[in-house]
């Protein structure tokens, strides 16, 4: 039985695999924050590391998330 994704956005910092100047990115995921993690990480290049990005969203950002419809399960990239 699939595991329910929730109704919630974790929002996830990224990091880029550079060593001489690595790159920090922000990700959100329509999804719990323990399944969050890897949802990014399988949609980023191999070697990235990610982790739950601190702190909380304001009614405002969760209304602009809220307008992107994001579907249980899906991510997408913030930053470019």
């Amino acid at each position: 039985m699939a595991e329910s994704f929730g109704n919630e956005f974790t929002i996830v910092e990224v990091t880029a695999d550079d060593f001489v100047r690595p790159r920090k990115r922000l990700w959100v995921a329509a999804a719990k924050p323990e399944q969050a993690l890897t949802l990014i990480l399988t949609s980023v290049p191999e070697g990235w590391t990610a982790e739950l990005a601190s702190g909380r969203l304001t009614r405002q950002q969760l209304d602009v998330l809220e307008a992107m419809n994001l579907k249980p399960g899906e991510v997408r990239e913030l930053t470019k």
